[in-house]
């Protein structure tokens, strides 16, 4: 399980968490909601180690992230990552970019990381792309192929912020669909995302971010259905 206790994070003068506390079990959804600068990609940040943090600590089967001897290459082999920007290397194509990682992190063969790369891309529906450039796909399967390859360091849990938000609407779904996939296959993952309905029909449970805070959680239904906090309210309320 991941375990998130009292971390706060600032950059300079700017504290942009404060004090966040939560625990995401094994096979379990948390979607976080809220608006930007809440805190909420930076704390996914923190999670996978990208960011120190000045207080508290993250726990991930029970090493601590942000410990002096915590070998932070090792740990993200296990943390998988996705972001709004999906980085592909554009003179590689999309079967070698996705067994670039198992080559030189996991020391795989060629042989075998092709077969790993090939494998992840046909999961998440870009079997038929393993040849191409990335500049010859579409948002949405630019951002499937970024998917395909943290899912190829066959990670235990999975980060995704705001994966969807620089794709034209008509992609979305696509990525949606992956997201599901993987849920209904009971991966581990916490989603910063801004699709609400989404996170209502996919998640275990929605946290709401509000200037650095958790000001609510709980089952996603309920978060988003019938939200108590009245930040709560006024954010579902102007993103509806």
């Amino acid at each position: 399980m991941i375990e998130i206790e009292n971390v706060r994070k600032s950059f300079g003068p700017l504290e942009v968490l404060k004090g966040v506390s939560l625990a995401v079990q094994k096979g379990e959804v948390l979607s976080i909601i809220g608006g930007s600068g809440s805190g909420k990609s930076t704390l996914l940040m923190c999670i996978n180690g990208l960011e120190p943090i000045q207080g508290g600590r993250i726990l991930v089967d029970g090493t601590d992230v942000h410990a002096p001897g915590t070998d932070l290459n090792r740990l993200r082999r296990r943390i998988g990552i996705v972001f709004q920007q999906w980085n592909a290397f554009p003179h590689l194509t999309v079967l070698e970019n996705v067994m670039l990682a198992p080559r030189k992190v996991l020391g795989k063969g060629r042989r075998e990381a092709e077969e790993i790369a090939a494998k992840n891309l046909r999961h998440v529906g870009l079997g038929e792309k393993l040849s191409v450039y990335p500049s010859k796909l579409s948002g949405g399967q630019q951002q499937r192929m970024a998917i395909a390859r943290a899912l190829a360091m066959s990670p235990d849990y999975m980060l995704f912020d705001e994966v969807t938000s620089a794709l034209d609407p008509q992609l979305v779904g696509e990525v949606l669909d992956t997201l599901r996939m993987l849920s209904d296959e009971g991966m581990t993952m916490i989603l910063v995302t801004h699709e609400i309905r989404f996170a209502r029909d996919v998640s275990d449970r929605v946290a709401f971010f509000h200037k650095g805070v958790i000001h609510e959680i709980g089952p996603a239904r309920e978060v988003i259905g019938n939200p108590q906090m009245p930040e709560t309210i006024d954010f579902l309320k102007s993103v509806l």
